[in-house]
């Protein structure tokens, strides 16, 4: 057990529990921080959030009975990561993308090959997506749930998560798209 979470309501279960959370819940600690991290854009904020979802992990343990715990898990994460946002920031968490104020230019293959090699560059296109597609895409492309988790864990149904996870890549193609334009353009100033 973390020395974040032990003495915090762990009381609240008996050994048996205990042990059930511990092999069940705690080996996805990592996956719900990572989460927690995406969604929040903040390390501090982050550890914390993720510390409170695990806390409530905790002491809702009883009402678990089966199933996919690192879905139950990261829905918690999911959860407490937009309570506190909209208790914290007034980011508008249902903005979409208007692709009429956003036009796609045309982008070769090696101006994508150049950004997808460049973490630094896929980590601010993520950061510019709004929270609800990036929370997809992490779900499924960092952590590697299948579309029923992402549905279980986002309380929205299969196609929804089909559609959103479309339209993210889209979105995302389009943020590295431009950024690979915008870094050739500099280097081409440059020369």
């Amino acid at each position: 057990m973390s020395p974040g979470v032990e003495g915090k309501g762990w009381d609240v279960l008996d050994s048996q529990d205990r042990a059930r959370f511990e092999q069940l819940v705690l080996p996805h600690v990592d996956a719900a921080f990572n989460l927690s991290r995406w969604l929040m854009r903040g390390r501090a904020d982050a550890e914390d959030v993720a510390q409170e979802a695990i806390l409530r992990a905790l002491r809702f343990f009883r009402g678990f009975h089966g199933g996919d715990a690192r879905a139950w898990l990261l829905q918690i994460v999911r959860n407490t990561c937009y309570t506190w946002l909209e208790k914290n920031r007034s980011v508008d968490l249902t903005t979409e993308f208007d692709e009429e104020l956003h036009p796609q230019p045309s982008v070769t293959p090696e101006a994508l090959a150049i950004a997808g090699d460049n973490r630094e560059r896929l980590t601010r296109a993520l950061e510019e997506l709004p929270v609800r597609f990036r929370e997809v895409l992490i779900l499924r492309e960092l952590e590697g749930c299948s579309y029923k988790e992402i549905a279980a864990i986002t309380s929205a149904p299969i196609g929804t998560v089909m559609s959103a996870l479309a339209r993210a890549r889209q979105r995302l193609q389009r943020v590295l798209t431009q950024s690979a334009a915008q870094h050739k353009q500099e280097a081409g100033r440059e020369l």
